[in-house]
């Protein structure tokens, strides 16, 4: 699943897109897009904003006032942007949640009414693309004017490319890993610093933590509300498999590696009982059950983690991750900023070089670390990853050097990275399938896999032939 809930996976807060202007100039911009002075359509793409060039952007995501010391960093950097750039205007949008709301968003690629810098998620590209609002940056995104560019990673920057055509920059991302209980991993014998690899390490540890007692399961995982679909993705992924074929128009899950899935989690589920009575789970369940000392392990994202701290009051030290079991790929999401069609030029440069510093710059912007840990905010997780070559490694570094948490705990997560693989198409509805299957196993004892899969895939086979 995309990154939803605060940072990028859930998409169920209906926030109200109140417009904050952060004008450096007191200029306002018209919804229009033509707020460009500096070059028009004679503007040399491949080379950086001049700063002579007078212009104003909107942008989303600008944090809430409840949210001080992320928009205390919003407002220094717009100042230190401001430095370089003297005429560039940055006019921030606020949201009273998270940054996008899929009715509201809706509505304003309908209308034509999004910021001229609009924050989407990875797999948004084809609904922005539909609605015809989509500008082409691949002429402006270059060495000269993202120098990190290099580095980032290609599967990250494909998802963001369409018939070649670059439309977005990346701002975080994810990959799915086992997320760990070390507290109970000690308590069951078992070496936290040695997550499970295999399936058949998970089943091994998750029968030792549950032989703990008191109502501790081994093994938490989803079966409602599209979780459970997602989570079956991942896990297909994992193991070398897929869920549709290589064009995107048939459903492949009935099959040896989807019987291999659902057979495991039934096993557990009803022969090792390492999964707990309670089943039909949601995102946030398992989550809570972790920081209640009741379980053992689930398959998560690093910002599960900041989750778990920040909002139920867990601790940095007691979690860990590893690496996506069977090892062969992993599902990953994040989100990014679009460009508005009727952009001018020089609008389009001018949010590059926006991006360029608060997201993408070792040291500035979201990378300064320094800063974030003096601001109380978290310093640490494996999170965002798409970063590869020398860049990943100056990360690593700052990121090591300000951590407000133990980073060691994720070393055999950030050692052993697994190729990340994007959702599937009809992602959603896939999974809304797919949750049966996996409820299927986890809440009838005599649960029929085969029957299972071969109703799922002529269900997803239905979907694709009708796009929905």
């Amino acid at each position: 699943m995309s990154v939803r809930r605060k940072t990028i996976r859930y998409r169920k807060l209906l926030a109200a897109t109140l417009v904050a202007g952060i004008g450096l100039t007191g200029a306002a911009c018209s919804d229009n897009g033509t707020g460009g002075t500096g070059g028009g359509g004679d503007v040399n793409a491949s080379a950086p904003l001049d700063p002579k060039t007078k212009v104003t952007i909107t942008i989303d995501c600008m944090p809430p006032a409840t949210k001080k010391p992320e928009l205390k960093e919003w407002n220094e950097d717009v100042a230190a942007f401001h430095r370089s750039y003297p005429n560039v205007t940055v006019e921030g949008r606020s949201t009273t949640g998270q940054c996008e709301d899929p009715a509201a968003f809706a509505a304003q690629l309908k209308g034509g009414t999004e910021p001229d810098v609009f924050y989407t998620y990875f797999t948004d590209l084809p609904q922005v693309l539909d609605a015809g609002q989509a500008a082409d940056i691949t002429p402006y995104v270059t060495a000269r004017t993202v120098p990190t560019l290099g580095d980032i990673d290609p599967t990250v920057l494909n998802v963001l490319k369409d018939g070649g055509k670059l439309y977005a920059l990346p701002t975080s991302d994810y990959t799915m890993g086992v997320l760990i209980n070390r507290r109970l991993f000690q308590q069951a014998g078992l070496n936290p610093d040695q997550p499970p690899t295999t399936w058949a390490e998970v089943r091994a540890d998750a029968r030792a933590i549950a032989k703990l007692g008191n109502g501790i399961a081994g093994y938490g995982e989803y079966s409602a509300g599209n979780n459970g679909g997602w989570h079956f993705t991942a896990e297909m992924y994992g193991l070398g498999g897929n869920v549709v074929n290589s064009t995107g128009t048939k459903a492949d899950v009935d099959n040896a590696t989807g019987r291999q899935i659902l057979q495991t989690l039934h096993e557990m589920r009803w022969t090792d009982d390492s999964m707990g009575q309670t089943q039909l789970l949601k995102w946030g369940d398992l989550q809570k059950e972790m920081v209640a000392g009741k379980l053992g392990m689930f398959l998560a994202a690093p910002d599960d983690i900041t989750y778990m701290v920040e909002t139920l009051g867990g601790h940095y030290e007691d979690y860990g991750m590893g690496p996506m079991p069977g090892g062969h790929a992993t599902l990953f999401g994040g989100n990014d900023y679009m460009f508005k069609k009727t952009d001018s030029p020089d609008q389009i440069k001018a949010g590059i070089a926006w991006l360029n510093f608060k997201t993408l710059t070792m040291g500035k912007g979201q990378f300064d670390y320094a800063r974030t840990k003096a601001d109380g905010l978290p310093v640490g997780l494996p999170q965002p990853e798409f970063y590869t070559g020398a860049t990943k490694r100056q990360d690593d570094r700052l990121k090591a050097a300000s951590a407000t948490m133990p980073v060691a705990n994720f070393r055999p997560f950030v050692d052993h990275p697994v190729p990340g693989r994007a959702e599937p198409p009809n992602a959603q509805q896939i999974y809304k399938v797919l949750d049966n299957a996996m409820s299927g196993v986890l809440t009838d004892r005599n649960a029929n896999a085969d029957s299972l899969l071969s109703t799922a895939q002529s269900q997803i086979d239905q979907i694709l032939a009708n796009g929905q």
